[in-house]
């Protein structure tokens, strides 16, 4: 009912809970646990993530209809309910649920909020005042045979499912990204470089397709994730043991919730396990931070190949994508690769946090999943948008400067390497302390002293030659000991 004070309306209405009384916004769809809990968390000052909300939606969803079969509430009361919560699912009711992202008790105020929420919204659909919950109530109904130690981790699970399938698209645009330029730069010798220094040769385009062979595995892993996911504590309540749950209830409302989403859930044959440990959150985070460390690892290669442009590498050219710098006048910095390194970082940091967390579970059940569940879909959601900038912002844009690449082609003593086979060890070994000490080139040097002519040197520093997986002698039976049966210059 409506409240009144001095003849006007009152903002707000009372509600009772085991604590006592507080007020609650007279529209709010939250009542008084979301309105403690408001209080109690000032820490993130975020709300829980939108996917983890949309995936409670999506598992309220399959406990409603799993009571309803089961002869629970009218008709008109469980459309009402059903509704509410197809609302949720479809991101409709975000607003409503703003719990605070990390709180205490396990999950418990995001599971109250959803309740409050979802009792409330069916209130107005049966044109009930907001918080007359002895029409539909936000525990004795949509909290039915449920716990928070079996909803929250099944949401948390769903959530990451499907933003394991926005990851996996993201990396496959990506890995197509550089086979591209794997294609693209084929022609295209250079120098590789160990620990920073001049060591052999290679093409532009291996490089990509390395970069791209990486990421594929990425791919896989990312998909494999699924199969640690898919098994769910639904039916479990408190501690696993299904406390307060029918067997009927139980062995249905998993695929309940498996029509809901359209996604391959099973119930976990041990529920105690999965309500207690939450050691696949740590394998799946572990596969998360290995993709981030290949970000890390390429975005800072992608850098270093692109520096200068005058003074640097020089060897790709980067899309410019906004100025680099507020004093240096026509600076442009590789802003996309330093955005990608950085989420690789993030996601590093927050795979720490989920293995703290993880590993201070107690007994029966994880009271630190807020934390997890924050962080996971932090992680996959940074990752997602890391490679569909580094891809539709960096690499598909990549441009190969092939006269820079050939100008330390030709002037590296490195090039030497790519003569062994023909020369010997010792013959390119005196060819590259030549070139150093008189800063020459080693093509100058070796036409000079007759060793090779300008197209076999060619020849041999060719893409076919540089590429070429092992050496020709030992595929005709010549010994392939470097530097043997030749004779050293003096």
């Amino acid at each position: 009912m409506e409240m009144r004070e001095g003849g006007r309306a009152m903002d707000h209405r009372m509600e009772h809970d085991l604590l006592g009384t507080l007020p609650v916004p007279r529209d709010a769809l939250y009542g008084i646990h979301t309105a403690r809990a408001l209080i109690n968390f000032p820490l993130a000052r975020r709300p829980v993530c939108p996917q983890l909300v949309h995936a409670y939606g999506a598992v309220k969803c399959a406990c409603a209809r799993t009571n309803h079969i089961l002869g629970h509430w009218s008709d008109e009361k469980f459309e009402a309910i059903e509704a509410a919560c197809i609302e949720m699912m479809e991101g409709l009711l975000d607003e409503h649920v703003v719990v605070d992202a990390l709180q205490g008790g396990a999950g418990t105020s995001t599971n109250m909020n959803v309740n409050e929420v979802l009792a409330n919204r069916a209130l107005q659909r049966l044109g009930r005042p907001l918080g007359c919950y002895d029409c539909v109530h936000p525990v004795e109904d949509l909290n039915l045979h449920q716990s928070t130690n079996d909803t929250y981790p099944t949401a948390v699970k769903v959530a990451a499912i499907r933003q394991l399938a926005e990851l996996e698209g993201a990396v496959v645009r990506l890995v197509e990204a550089f086979q591209v330029k794997e294609r693209a730069f084929a022609h295209i010798v250079k120098v590789g470089r160990t620990q920073y220094q001049d060591a052999a040769l290679i093409t532009l385009g291996r490089e990509m397709g390395a970069y791209a062979d990486c990421l594929a595995r990425d791919r896989w892993r990312v998909y494999k994730c699924v199969e640690r996911l898919r098994l769910v504590n639904l039916g479990g309540t408190a501690i696993g043991t299904g406390l307060g749950a029918p067997r009927a209830y139980i062995f249905q409302v998993v695929e309940q919730l498996r029509a809901a989403t359209g996604l391959g859930l099973a119930r976990a044959e041990n529920l105690v396990d999965v309500t207690q440990n939450a050691d696949l959150f740590v394998e799946v985070s572990g596969i998360l931070k290995t993709l981030a460390s290949n970000l890390i690892k390429i975005g800072t290669d992608l850098r270093l190949l692109g520096s200068g442009p005058d003074a640097g590498f020089g060897e790709l050219t980067l899309p410019p994508r906004q100025a680099g710098s507020s004093i240096m006048a026509g600076k442009v910095n590789p802003v996309i690769a330093e955005a990608a390194v950085q989420a690789g970082m993030r996601v590093v940091g927050l795979d720490a946090g989920i293995v703290f967390a993880c590993s201070c579970g107690s007994l029966e059940l994880n009271p630190f999943l807020p934390l997890v569940a924050d962080s996971l879909l932090e992680m996959l959601l940074i990752l997602s948008n890391a490679c569909r900038c580094l891809s539709e912002f960096c690499v598909e844009g990549l441009e190969a400067n092939e006269a820079r690449c050939r100008e330390q082609l030709e002037n590296a003593t490195a090039v030497v390497t790519g003569l062994i086979g023909e020369l010997g060890y010792d013959r390119a070994t005196e060819l590259a302390r030549i070139a150093g000490e008189s800063g020459r080139s080693v093509r100058e040097i070796a036409l000079e002293l007759g060793w090779l002519d300008d197209s076999r040197f060619t020849a041999l520093i060719s893409p076919e030659s540089v590429m070429r997986l092992g050496s020709p002698q030992q595929e005709t039976g010549r010994d392939a000991t470097p530097g043997s049966g030749r004779d050293t210059p003096g």
